[in-house]
């Protein structure tokens, strides 16, 4: 399991976003394509700034990735029946939040990079109205069996853009997983306290594990 969830939150995140000035966000599929090689080349030229300090994966995060999710639509989904229960300050504040946790996350597991390769689905015809796609991605290591990624992106029906707001690895779903993790603090002790503990939580300092192939 903890393999799958190293997954899941690092590399599972990757093609979902990348510079807003070199993609094209129409198609989910290409854009899925281009970000990654994106990330992973910048992964790869930049490793002994990021061993040197491993924090900088925040910012690697946050220009690489983060352009490319849209944070409120998932802290939403995470809120679930909550959402209802709150002010307008009090979704800002925990969306705010929320996007933190998720760059110290994907900044921590981030450390854990060695070079893994990815096999992206092809292109696929998509419905005018369709308004959720989910496109496959295989996670190719030499050391293991090829793991199955599939993340979903959903279509701004403004821009017409796609953006991500959940992976699903081995049948597990990130934002599945955080509704039913935080769900119960957050009926019993509110959106406030769930808040607090994800900005106590995004401010760890980033360190560096071992790998998954050490």
């Amino acid at each position: 399991m903890k393999l799958i969830r190293y997954f899941l939150f690092c590399l599972a995140s990757l093609p979902l976003f990348a510079s807003a000035a070199t993609v094209d966000a129409t198609n989910p599929y290409t854009m899925m394509a281009i970000v990654s090689q994106t990330t992973f080349d910048r992964l790869k030229a930049e490793q002994g700034k990021i061993q040197a300090n491993p924090d900088y994966l925040r910012t690697v995060v946050k220009e690489e990735l983060l352009p490319y999710i849209n944070t409120r639509y998932a802290a939403y989904k995470v809120l679930g029946p909550q959402l209802k229960k709150t002010t307008k300050e009090q979704r800002n504040d925990f969306v705010d939040a929320f996007t933190d946790y998720l760059v110290a996350s994907y900044a921590q597991v981030l450390t854990q990079y060695t070079n893994q390769d990815i096999k992206i689905e092809p292109p696929k015809a998509i419905p005018a109205d369709r308004t959720i796609v989910s496109v496959r991605i295989d996670i190719v290591d030499t050391k293991r069996p090829p793991i199955r990624l599939d993340f979903k992106l959903r279509k701004n029906k403004k821009t017409k853009e796609w953006q991500g707001f959940d992976m699903v690895a081995e049948g597990v779903s990130m934002i599945s997983t955080k509704k039913s993790e935080w769900s119960g603090q957050l009926r019993t002790e509110g959106v406030d306290v769930v808040t607090q503990n994800l900005i106590t939580l995004a401010a760890k300092p980033i360190r560096r594990e071992a790998s998954a192939n050490e």
